[in-house]
């Protein structure tokens, strides 16, 4: 768990800058894409994560301005990439100016049970990076191209010049 606030914010700005790489290269043709019937769409896992971060942090009582948990899906991508950049930039630019290490200690009802602010904030941090592998899934059977987000996409290999690694 987290116990500076600064060391959240560094992290999170890289898993942030991650999503939206993953929300910028959809398209609107792929938001209808889902791995079998009845299974949450591209378009849906990515506004899941968008509303998510208000969803979460309301729990801590931090108020900022963004797309609001429960609200229907856009119909494009853009919409969704641009209501992610826009929530977490709220979101990020209240936490320097209201919170501090201290803040992360405090704890709060989640979902029934006391958690600090900092376990909140590390299973906000590990959701978006389930959720991302989810998408990067459903980015493949939809034909799009996946950034790498923590090396090169298979893709990225190629352009490199090199062939990607096989284990």
């Amino acid at each position: 768990m987290f116990i500076d606030l600064k060391d959240f914010l560094t992290e999170w700005q890289h898993e942030a800058k991650s999503t939206q790489r993953i929300l910028d290269a959809l398209t609107d043709e792929s938001l209808d894409q889902q791995v079998a019937d009845g299974f949450r769409t591209l378009g849906r896992l990515g506004w899941h994560l968008t509303t998510t971060l208000d969803e979460m942090m309301s729990h801590t009582g931090l108020q900022f301005s963004a797309a609001k948990f429960g609200s229907p899906v856009p119909d494009t991508a853009e919409e969704i990439a641009e209501a992610y950049r826009f929530s977490n930039q709220s979101m990020v630019t209240a936490m320097k100016e209201n919170w501090t290490d201290e803040t992360l200690k405090e704890e709060h009802d989640m979902y029934g049970e006391m958690w600090s602010v900092s376990r909140i904030l590390k299973v906000m941090f590990t959701h978006q990076i389930h959720h991302r592998g989810q998408m990067t899934v459903l980015m493949r059977q939809a034909g799009l191209k996946v950034p790498g987000l923590y090396g090169p996409a298979k893709e990225e290999w190629a352009a490199m010049g090199a062939p990607p690694p096989e284990v």
